[in-house]
């Protein structure tokens, strides 16, 4: 399973768009508080609509609590300070849970978490002008990059709600 980590989010808007995409993906969130907002804020669930409903979220109080609770988890941390790109590891294991851990909007994750797992870090080729790229645009990249990598195991493929021939059917009924 896919573990979205997010170290003390500031902004609302990206939270829930993350717990949208956590629950399209069947993901789990973690957040990693203190919030600078409410869980409750009704930016927060405009955002994630009522997906938020079937989301499988864990809040701790700080990151010492998120290590204690998850001792053996196997963790990634996503920063412009790694020399390796995102899609040079191997998440191909579907059975093994991974957890991918993102940043702050304003500073990311604390330099000394990234010091202390040099191994672990993995990060988003871009410009080298540029700083960063959208919380929650990482975070569906990175996600996506692991469910490839894993054959979109247990996924649709196809358009399940509607039917995979919709787009015929609509043709013929004009």
């Amino acid at each position: 399973m896919i573990n979205i980590v997010l170290y003390r989010p500031e902004k609302p808007q990206n939270t829930g768009n993350i717990m949208r995409t956590c629950v399209a993906i069947h993901a789990a969130l973690h957040i990693i508080g203190p919030l600078t907002f409410s869980i409750d804020s009704k930016d927060l669930k405009r955002v994630g609509m009522d997906y938020i409903d079937d989301l499988k979220m864990f809040y701790y109080e700080n990151y010492d609590e998120f290590l204690q609770k998850n001792r053996n988890a196997d963790l990634y941390y996503v920063t412009r300070y790694s020399n390796r790109v995102y899609s040079s590891f191997d998440f191909s294991d579907p059975v093994k849970d991974i957890y991918v851990m993102f940043g702050r909007e304003s500073t990311g994750i604390p330099h000394d978490i990234l010091r202390n797992n040099p191994e672990r870090l993995l990060r988003l080729p871009m410009v080298p002008e540029a700083r960063s790229l959208n919380l929650s645009n990482c975070v569906a990249i990175i996600s996506y990059e692991i469910l490839r990598q894993q054959n979109f195991l247990n996924l649709s493929t196809s358009e399940a709600i509607k039917g995979e021939d919709f787009l015929e059917k609509e043709n013929i009924k004009k």
